[in-house]
């Protein structure tokens, strides 16, 4: 694979300024490699106005609208879903260089963009595949915020009071809730949102969904773990006849008088990950499990 020409698509995120310096590393490493490197527009334009990165022969594209052989997202892991969106079914592999806080998805430090690199065209990595959720809205999906790798929530607006949430599970009725919202979160989202609000941790490949509520007004509601394989039905009421659906962090304002429907897609999101690691060490390490908080 050492001679293949390859293509790289480059996702960035234009607010971290002082984190930035990596990526002229980056984008020399794969000119070394004669790879063809495209960039998001947007990113290409702040690095050009603020760093002066200009490569002869780059090219640009806008959204969803290119083909790589892999997409490169510098950033944190909101960049890393944000790259996913515009992957969706592509089936391109992603990988995550992390110069955000947490870094879940985007693992790879900025220090290791040359191996990172160096991993993919040797063949030393492994690719973990991702679920996504779909949701539609009075049976027909909303055009390009309809798909999740973390979650979709169903929350209240800013300052109104809670909301009812009647919750369907395959047709069968689970609860109504009564709360600030409720978070239907895969196994990639079940250390963001949900976890913030109670939901337990899931495992890549689990197969499985989890329902959360946030801020309930009754104490009994818990988590729920679902099959994945399940379709999830809500209707929504409100004192304002409005609410808001975030897919991943991207809110939408909607009218109490639809539908929502929430099931697994028919794709995975394949994310890079190096040979050497583990989900369970990033777990441990991530969550601090184990330090001793004294010191």
């Amino acid at each position: 694979m050492l001679n293949d020409k390859l293509t790289f698509a480059i996702f960035g995120n234009t607010y971290q300024a002082d984190k930035i310096y990596p990526i002229v590393q980056l984008m020399t490493k794969l000119r070394d490699y004669k790879a063809t490197t495209i960039i998001e527009d947007s990113f290409y334009k702040y690095l050009k106005d603020n760093y002066d990165v200009t490569i002869s022969d780059i090219q640009t594209f806008t959204g969803s609208n290119f083909t790589a052989d892999y997409v490169i997202s510098f950033g944190g892991d909101g960049t890393l879903l944000r790259s996913a969106s515009m992957v969706g079914n592509k089936q391109i592999p992603i990988i995550g260089i992390n110069t955000g806080h947490l870094g879940f998805l985007a693992a790879v430090s900025p220090e290791r963009v040359d191996y990172a690199v160096d991993a993919i065209y040797n063949k030393k990595y492994k690719l973990e595949e991702h679920s996504v959720i779909c949701m539609e809205v009075n049976g027909k999906p909303i055009k390009g915020y309809s798909n999740a790798l973390n979650d979709i929530a169903i929350l209240k607006q800013d300052r109104a009071s809670m909301i009812s949430i009647t919750t369907y599970i395959d047709g069968d009725l689970l609860a109504t809730y009564k709360a600030d919202g409720l978070i239907i979160s895969t196994p990639t989202g079940s250390t963001a949102y949900s976890l913030s609000n109670g939901g337990p941790i899931m495992a890549p490949k689990s197969g499985i969904l989890c329902l959360t509520a946030v801020a309930p007004h009754s104490l009994n509601l818990r988590p729920v773990v679902i099959p994945d394989t399940s379709k999830i039905t809500l209707k929504v009421r409100s004192r304002s006849n409005n609410f808001l659906a975030a897919i991943d962090g991207r809110s939408i304002k909607m009218n109490d008088d639809v539908t929502i429907t929430i099931s697994r897609a028919d794709y995975n999101i394949n994310i890079i990950k190096q040979p050497n690691s583990s989900y369970y060490v990033t777990l441990r390490e991530k969550m601090m499990w184990g330090v001793d908080s004294r010191r």
